[in-house]
């Protein structure tokens, strides 16, 4: 296992310096899901919480969440994102709504932490406005899935 880049000699948290790493491409994709009553997830689809349309505001929400994560995350770097996607979709066998994110930028430094900020946003979004009806949602299984770009190259769980 390779050293922890955010500790110093002392074993002090820091920020780590990139500065003198090159800008190459960078994505990662995230996932997790949020499990609910089937009834929860029919009103979902239905658009029929008093909140309104689920969907699209939990997915509004995890674009904002990656592009603040360095205000929520102490040691991330701020990053100039090109793009994130947030997709939710319903699925009856859980019952509830799986959300995969996908981060990119131009830059020093991965977009790991902003997929998976996205990701768990738009779920926490989710419980938000839906637990009037049903407050034992339950959010889980909130991973990386892969990422690609700088020195470490492509990764994806083994």
């Amino acid at each position: 296992m390779s050293e922890l880049s955010h500790i110093d000699t002392q074993g002090n948290a820091r920020m780590v310096d990139v500065s003198q790493k090159p800008d190459t491409e960078r994505v990662a994709r995230a996932t997790g899901q949020i499990r609910m009553q089937p009834e929860t997830l029919a009103a979902i689809r239905g658009n029929a919480l008093a909140k309104g349309d689920v969907l699209t505001v939990a997915r509004i929400a995890g674009v904002l969440a990656a592009k603040h994560t360095s205000d929520l995350i102490p040691l991330c770097h701020p990053l100039p994102l090109t793009d994130v996607q947030v997709v939710l979709t319903p699925d009856d066998a859980i019952p509830g709504l799986h959300c995969e994110a996908t981060a990119r930028t131009v830059g020093k430094t991965g977009v790991e932490m902003e997929a998976i900020t996205a990701v768990a946003i738009a779920l926490v979004t989710v419980y938000d406005m839906a637990k009037a009806i049903d407050r034992g949602m339950s959010i889980s299984d909130i991973r990386l899935l892969e990422k690609a770009g700088g020195r470490s190259g492509h990764w994806r769980p083994g």
